[in-house]
């Protein structure tokens, strides 16, 4: 049964997205969250042969005709990915779509002789992950120094000459008055699109691409950071968008590093059909994608940073989980296996969330937990701090009025989503301090000469520890 957060998500990203039908999979554990009623193929001859499979596969006792099988949405794109749609996407609740997996299951035999994969569910890439962040962010006070706090010259003063590194944050857009944050002085990029609502709360993951553009900049300051608003709607975009959103992002020049916080498991172990342009292009540059492991607290291979196992591209992805606020052990939500490849501290980290033009409010979304969700013993982030969250009082779950508070520039925030902009922004400061132009070089010798580790699910692994962070005490709620 998939947990009551993952059922308020689901419906906080459907009214996000209302033209969008969506449901849930591979069975109600929600592994991941997909459109009802479509399959992706590649363009040409492999969609037509697709289309063919289906259509012969379903049989009037599936309540189908062929006549359900058709293009969906536009054909041309740099992904070479085609929408095909194979049955009514308005029946059914949000449990599994029987038509999309009477598709799967079409070219099942095709793919085994094949060896190629033809057909995929359209999954949703979202920096919710499990639809469901690490956390929701809490406010710090103006006064409180972040964490990790800037880098500085022996002198004192902010290190901000000798080479730059360039890293793009593919995030939400940046809050109107980042540049008050003096540490985003040198961050650019796009305006979040809508920050408030009608009654003026702030809305669910604005700031989420301020925080990680301050992150990169507090561990590497000589660094020209870049914000694209990729995941605007809800934090989520379809598989058949992400990848063409991904080429947007890049459309100006690839960068030193990309810091990505999103993606989605699709159950399989050899990436998503969606991306796979956008990742065979990624191999042929010199850029390091540096992306989050993801919050389902899971071992199945979360994409694109599970694309760090595969030999083709071990040496273009860095793939990060999030360690708890000791830096000892993992965090109770951050997946984990051998496709992670580093660690970094994920828990309550402190960076910016607005500027400081006005204080503005927030209400919480979800109810914490009586008892830690991942069966965590240390006092997780899905149970302090607490707070009632107003989905969850919409679900009749928690009773009580909804929390609100009041951020005023920096927030204390928990997730893979802020353990990758750490590793990101470790590789360019190493990248600056080396005077190296590879980042693929860097990250490689990083790891080499880095002698820390930590403890994840019995298992010692690498960790990444900024000089700047400072542990966060840990214990029972």
């Amino acid at each position: 049964m998939a947990p009551q957060r993952f059922h308020e998500q689901f419906d906080h990203i459907q009214r996000a997205l209302p033209d969008v039908p969506l449901a849930m999979g591979p069975d109600d554990s929600a592994e991941f969250i997909y459109e009802k009623g479509v399959v992706l193929a590649r363009d040409g001859e492999e969609a037509r042969a697709v289309e063919d499979a289906v259509r012969s596969h379903f049989t009037a006792t599936d309540g189908l005709t062929p006549e359900h099988v058709r293009r969906a949405g536009p054909q041309t794109n740099r992904s070479g990915i085609t929408r095909i749609r194979v049955g009514d996407p308005g029946e059914g609740g949000r449990g599994t779509d029987r038509t999309v997996a009477g598709a799967l299951r079409a070219l099942r035999e095709t793919e085994g002789r094949t060896g190629r994969r033809l057909v995929s569910r359209n999954h949703l890439v979202s920096i919710a992950v499990n639809a469901c962040p690490g956390d929701e962010p809490v406010p710090a006070p103006r006064s409180a120094p972040p964490n990790p706090a800037p880098v500085r010259t022996a002198d004192g003063a902010q290190a901000t000459d000798g080479d730059t590194v360039d890293v793009l944050v593919v995030d939400t857009g940046l809050t109107h008055d980042y540049r008050s944050w003096p540490l985003l002085a040198r961050t650019e990029g796009d305006a979040q699109v809508r920050e408030t609502d009608e009654d003026g709360i702030l809305q669910q993951y604005v700031g989420h691409g301020t925080f990680i553009a301050g992150l990169v900049a507090a561990v590497a300051p000589r660094t020209d950071i870049t914000v694209r608003g990729t995941l605007e709607d809800a934090g989520a975009v379809l598989e058949s968008e992400f990848g063409e959103r991904l080429f947007d992002a890049v459309q100006d020049g690839w960068p030193d590093i990309i810091s990505l916080s999103a993606g989605t498991s699709n159950g399989r172990v050899d990436g998503l059909l969606g991306v796979a342009a956008f990742m065979e292009e990624l191999r042929s540059q010199h850029t390091l994608l540096v992306a989050a492991a993801g919050n389902n607290g899971s071992a199945s291979p979360f994409w694109p940073a599970a694309y760090a196992s595969l030999p083709d591209y071990a040496d273009a992805v860095l793939s990060v989980g999030a360690l708890r606020g000791d830096g000892e052990f993992g965090a109770c939500f951050s997946n984990h296996g051998a496709w992670v490849k580093v660690y970094a501290p994920g828990e309550r980290l402190v960076s910016a969330l607005t500027g400081f033009d006005t204080p503005v409010p927030y209400v919480y979304q979800h109810s914490t937990y009586e008892t830690c969700r991942y069966g965590f013993t240390y006092s997780c982030t899905c149970r302090s701090p607490r707070h009632v969250g107003v989905l969850s009082e919409a679900q009749q779950v928690t009773p009580g009025k909804p929390d609100q508070v009041m951020f005023e520039g920096l927030a204390s925030w928990s997730g893979t989503s802020f353990a990758t902009p750490l590793a990101a922004g470790l590789v360019a400061a190493h990248m600056s301090a080396r005077r190296m132009t590879d980042p693929r070089a860097a990250a490689r010798q990083l790891l080499a000469e880095r002698s820390e580790f930590a403890e994840v699910r019995g298992t010692h692994v690498p960790a990444l520890l900024p000089p700047t962070w400072r542990p966060v005490p840990v214990g029972p709620v």
